[in-house]
């Protein structure tokens, strides 16, 4: 498989440091890492790559910056605040209607001669582009990150998009006045469209607004979510905890397989309210979503009672806490069914859960994103006899 190149690779981009790799290496070297972190506990099958890895980003993320000729937009250098402009061509990894969009919504915010927000002076308005599509429905949402809730010139801004990316079907601005990182704040205004984008995933429907958690590879992600449903062995009759449930997409899938009761836990209420829109337009009835921090919450459960016959949890990178292992194991669920976007957090978790007498069967290492270090695995627990 041919490795195309990209313009912004020689100058410290960062967003896919193994794009000099081909693809096939690439997948043995994940391999190797995800056994000698894993292979100690139970044994780790093939991983599963992608057949077409490139352009499978349904997500992309653009910063505003002050450049020479006027108002660029693109993607921070590696370990700095230094923004590279877009490339003509657009990113190898994002979705090519992504690029096009990046780009329209670059120069309607040209025609409404906004400012870039400057970090370190504070001054300026706009301060990122995100965008993103649902790959099977083909609907597109922008989201204009500024400094200031007043943004003078938004409907000529809607226009202007509009006329040059006329399938972009919402327009969202977020507000975000904080010396922080963080991309987007808490303020939020649509602008046109009804604020939020569908897409389908194993089948069912899903709500996707702008600060929702959503797999960014859709196709992977499938594969993914496949071996997860395999794992957790449903029978029909189960009830599910779904930690870290983000909009609900693991713990709907496993009623779609035949659970016969979920309960969801995430703590950032946009996903939570999706989550429960969610199972409403997949006709779910039988599920409940909880805002709340899922170590807490759970300890809260466990110690109410509650005894799940399947948890599946999805944590973000740090992985999950001691607390949340204690209460789980409390809780004397079948199986846990850990989804893990980090094999150093999982290979540290597998082993808290060994000493509350939990014992891995086997791990599923699958790619979700291709030409990065990042690396997506499914661990099937179960207690020790």
């Amino acid at each position: 498989m041919s490795t195309p190149t990209c313009p912004l690779q020689s100058r410290r981009c960062g967003g896919c440091p193994l794009l000099h790799l081909p693809y096939e290496e690439q997948l043995a070297q994940k391999q190797q890492k995800a056994r000698a972190l894993l292979e100690r506990y139970a044994p780790v099958a093939p991983i599963l790559g992608q057949a077409d890895p490139w352009h499978y980003r349904n997500k992309a993320i653009a910063t505003f910056t002050q450049g020479r000729g006027g108002l660029q937009a693109g993607i921070y250098a590696a370990g700095t605040h230094h923004v590279l402009p877009m490339p003509q061509a657009g990113c190898l990894l994002q979705d090519e209607v992504l690029n096009q969009t990046l780009k329209a919504a670059l120069d309607a915010a040209r025609t409404c001669r906004w400012p870039a927000f400057d970090e370190d002076r504070g001054t300026g308005l706009v301060r990122h582009l995100l965008v993103r599509r649902g790959v099977h429905t083909g609907q597109v949402m922008v989201v204009l990150v500024t400094s200031d809730p007043r943004l003078p010139g938004s409907r000529n801004f809607v226009a202007a998009l509009r006329k040059a990316a006329p399938w972009v079907t919402t327009v969202v601005h977020n507000c975000n006045p904080r010396r922080t990182s963080a991309v987007l704040g808490r303020d939020v205004r649509v602008l046109y469209g009804p604020g939020h984008i569908l897409d389908t995933l194993c089948g069912l429907k899903f709500t996707i607004s702008a600060s929702s958690f959503y797999q960014v590879n859709p196709a992977q992600t499938e594969v993914l979510y496949h071996k997860a449903m395999e794992a957790a062995a449903l029978t029909g009759k189960e009830t599910v905890l779904d930690a870290y449930c983000g909009t609900g997409t693991i713990g709907l899938c496993a009623m779609a397989a035949g659970a016969g009761r979920l309960i969801g836990v995430e703590k950032t209420p946009a996903a939570v309210k999706d989550a429960g829109a969610n199972a409403a337009r997949n006709g779910i009835r039988n599920a409940r979503f909880f805002c709340a921090d899922a170590t807490h919450w759970i300890g809260e459960a466990a110690r109410e009672g509650l005894s799940p016959d399947v948890v599946f949890l999805d944590p973000p990178r740090a992985g999950t806490t001691p607390e949340f292992i204690a209460a789980v194991t409390a809780m004397k669920p079948q199986r846990i069914v850990y989804v893990s976007c980090d094999p150093e957090t999982l290979a540290r978790d597998v082993a808290l859960f060994a000493r509350r007498s939990w014992q891995a069967t086997g791990f599923q290492p699958v790619d979700l994103f291709p030409h990065t270090e990042h690396l997506e695995t499914v661990c099937t627990l179960v207690p020790k006899k």
